[in-house]
């Protein structure tokens, strides 16, 4: 660009060397008037070597604007990453925040689970130490009561009447017998004693080993991990010989706190795997899940009878293992919904679910109006909703098969207010809406078109709510 700048001064100073030379004093007019007509336009080469800088001047400045732009995308691009990294960042940040919350709820829960504990222990050393000196005022009245009967026994011979030392003797050994059942009564006891107390000190340690676990991870750089080492510390709980446990809320009663598959028994069912989700307040017991569209949920009646998936991905546990759960009442369904955008919501309704000779019939007990997020699935289980697939069509709809319409199965009632267990359809949707309306909706949060992300349900005793 210098270059180019310095020829064309040399031209510019050329031409007007060339074109407007001085005059010099003291000339003839007629001469000064043929030098001006001689001089009065440029050399044709002049023009020439001024016309050539100027497109050289014009080459390089159109060459310094193109480059410049180029810089200019560059920088622009580099802001465009650069404000995406913070973006992710903050996202990363704020993820790191909610577990840190988490994990010092958790914490909290276990302090006063811990407090409880050792107010049970101590107030049952105190019976055991009552029961010690119960038992040991009983030896000392046994015994003496020994000591009589064997008196008894002893003078038996000398009684003048044989009628009064059979009814001594037998009176004695009514007695000896009191003493031996009570003696065994008060050794069963004992052992009960002795047996619950070790299962305290146990539930103690594991406690406090769960607090130094949590302490630890709150000074890691990452507390993904936290969850792998407190899984690690309650690993050896998994194969304990106690009895199962009804659901996934007893289990977070006696001590378990990790999210994982276990092995439950309802009352009166036999034993199946479940996958429990443990919180600060308590187990709930997962039912469905949806996350990435890799088990196929358009199945038959019998299929969402017995349960289909694997526990730790996508699943459906199964109709009859839900009823063996909740058939009872007095359970809350917990339904989390997810949208493509990062957006979450959910709903939590008191329900009951029939058995098999009603379907599967799902019966919402909430009291009062309800909410419009609730009402995509409510607004006609007040009385009992039944289950419906493909192969068994128990909507209200009469007209029209609504598992069939939308695909899977679900507890349909005129096909448009929700379906959990639709096509799962990846980001972004068909555009067609006849293929929109079978995926996962809810209509009431993202409207009937919109395909959801996710989608889980778990269920838990209703004390796990009231406690919260």
């Amino acid at each position: 660009m210098k270059t180019i700048l310095a020829t064309l001064t040399l031209c510019l100073v050329v031409l007007t060397g060339t074109g407007f030379p001085l005059e010099k004093k003291g000339g003839s007019s007629s001469a000064s008037a043929a030098k001006e007509k001689r001089v009065q336009y440029a050399a044709w080469d002049d023009v020439n070597v001024i016309a050539h800088g100027l497109l050289q001047l014009g080459q390089g400045l159109k060459e310094h604007v193109d480059k410049t732009k180029v810089q200019m995308r560059d920088i622009s691009t580099k802001l465009k990453v650069f404000n995406r990294s913070v973006t992710a960042l903050g996202k990363e940040s704020q993820k790191l925040r909610v577990e840190g919350e988490a994990l010092k709820a958790r914490a909290h829960g276990l302090e006063d689970r811990e407090g409880q504990l050792l107010n049970v222990t101590a107030e049952l050393r105190e019976k055991a130490e009552e029961m010690q000196h119960e038992r040991k005022a009983m030896g000392e009245r046994m015994s003496r009561l020994e000591e009589r009967v064997d008196g008894m026994l002893q003078g038996e011979a000398s009684l003048p009447d044989t009628s009064a030392g059979a009814k001594n003797t037998s009176d004695a050994r009514n007695i000896q017998l009191m003493l031996e059942g009570q003696n065994k009564r008060i050794d069963d006891l004992m052992e009960r004693i002795r047996l619950q107390q070790e299962k305290l000190d146990k539930q103690n340690v594991r406690i406090r080993t769960l607090q130094s676990q949590v302490q630890q991870s709150r000074q890691r750089p990452s507390l993904r991990n936290s969850n792998t080492d407190v899984q690690s510390v309650v690993s050896e709980q998994r194969d304990s010989p106690v009895e199962m446990a009804s659901d996934c809320h007893e289990l977070f009663l006696r001590g378990e706190s990790t999210s994982r598959e276990y092995t439950i028994q309802p009352i009166n069912a036999e034993p199946f795997q479940v996958f429990c989700e443990m919180t600060a307040d308590g187990g709930w017991t997962v039912i469905q899940r949806r996350q990435d569209g890799s088990v196929d949920f358009d199945q038959q009646w019998h299929a969402y009878e017995k349960g289909f998936g694997s526990l730790n991905g996508e699943f459906w546990l199964g109709l009859e293992k839900v009823h063996s759960i909740a058939k009872d009442g007095g359970y809350i369904l917990n339904i989390m919904l997810a949208d493509w955008s990062g957006d979450s919501a959910s709903v939590r309704l008191p329900f009951q679910l029939g058995g098999q000779e009603t379907k599967y019939s799902l019966k919402i007990e909430k009291q009062g109006a309800f909410s419009p997020l609730e009402s995509s699935l409510v607004t006609d289980a007040t009385t009992g909703l039944p289950f419906s697939t493909h192969d068994q069509d128990n909507d209200q709809k009469n007209d029209t098969n609504c598992a069939k319409h939308l695909s899977g199965g679900w507890w349909f009632s005129n096909c448009g207010r929700s379906n959990l267990n639709g096509r799962y359809f990846q980001s972004p949707p068909p555009k067609q809406r006849d293929q929109r309306k079978q995926s996962i909706f809810w209509k009431t949060w993202r409207g009937r078109y919109y395909p959801l992300k996710s989608s889980r349900m778990m269920i838990a005793p209703a004390v796990i709510v009231n406690k919260a």
